[in-house]
């Protein structure tokens, strides 16, 4: 069949509108790295991250129409440290997820995480199977947990409690893991693993942690490019919310890995603020971290 230019040209566009529409919402980077396994065929760990970068990267996680620019990307780098049988791994799961500011090329990260509850099972070539609410497996159930955290964690900066459907559905996930018998998903197990995380971000006692999300990068990162002191500003008194959380729960888990995150950016951030600025971000940086008071005292250059 011919088409006339006029007719092919709007064949084009409508399909550029339709791949647009329908692309995926998160880009991830994940490396399986066997480094520490010797005496194995590293063929099987190749398979492993061939299926998981396309169980990730290849699902739609969302019902919203994303467009490849705004896909959310994160980096995760699995580390195999053991295999005792063919089917069996120990590892640890290192999770690094970022946010592009408006009008810039830089990305602020929004979780840098290393979690060492990892174990599972995979066979070279199985199919990586997973339904919300089902537990099929442990090896994607941890990275499905860590997906809608990401995608959570995105959407708060962007609209104020925007992120809290994905919350929950990382929520759905620990619920059905549980069964699995597999540690990192029981409240009795530790305050640190993923069951404590999502409950300190849906429990309403912390929402002050989320409202920073939001102030700190919709109303502060994304207003640097037109007005940097209006921008850090804003941020400064961002802080205030992590400190409102930090005075109902000194040590919260999810307020700690805020800090983990974020805490470069902070120095960077005030160290070109304006004497007062430096002092009070000092003040409450320093409360909220305390171990790493002195990475903080860079702000002033002392």
């Amino acid at each position: 069949m011919n088409l006339n230019p006029g007719k092919t040209m709007l064949v084009f566009i409508m399909s550029m509108i339709y791949l647009g529409s329908s692309a995926q919402e998160v880009f991830c980077n994940l490396q399986v790295n066997s480094q520490q396994i010797e005496g194995t065929d590293k063929r099987i760990f190749e398979s492993m991250q061939t299926s998981l970068v396309e169980f990730i990267n290849d699902r739609k996680w969302t019902n919203y129409d994303i467009k490849p620019a705004e896909r959310i990307e994160c980096n995760m780098v699995i580390t195999i440290l053991s295999r005792p049988s063919t089917d069996q791994f120990t590892a640890r799961i290192n999770i690094v997820g970022s946010r592009p500011i408006y009008g810039t090329t830089y990305n602020s990260p929004l979780l840098n995480y290393v979690d060492d509850d990892f174990a599972f099972e995979y066979a070279e070539f199985q199919p990586l199977e997973y339904q919300d609410n089902q537990y099929m497996s442990n090896l994607t159930s941890v990275v499905a947990y860590y997906i809608y955290l990401l995608i959570g964690l995105d959407f708060d900066s962007f609209s104020q409690y925007g992120g809290t459907p994905f919350f929950e559905k990382a929520e759905q996930v620990v619920n059905a893991a549980q069964e699995g018998g597999q540690i990192g998903w029981n409240s009795f197990e530790d305050e640190r693993n993923r069951y404590w995380l999502i409950e300190n971000y849906l429990n309403q006692s912390y929402s002050d942690l989320r409202t920073f999300f939001y102030e700190y990068h919709r109303n502060g990162l994304d207003m640097m490019n037109k007005s940097t002191d209006e921008g850090r500003t804003k941020i400064r008194a961002s802080l205030g919310y992590l400190e409102s959380t930090y005075d109902a729960k000194p040590g919260l888990f999810a307020l700690q890995l805020v800090m983990d995150a974020k805490r470069d950016e902070f120095v960077n951030i005030f160290k070109e603020g304006n004497p007062k600025e430096k002092e009070d971000s000092q003040v409450i940086l320093k409360k909220l971290d305390p171990a790493n008071s002195s990475t903080y005292s860079e702000i002033s250059g002392r």
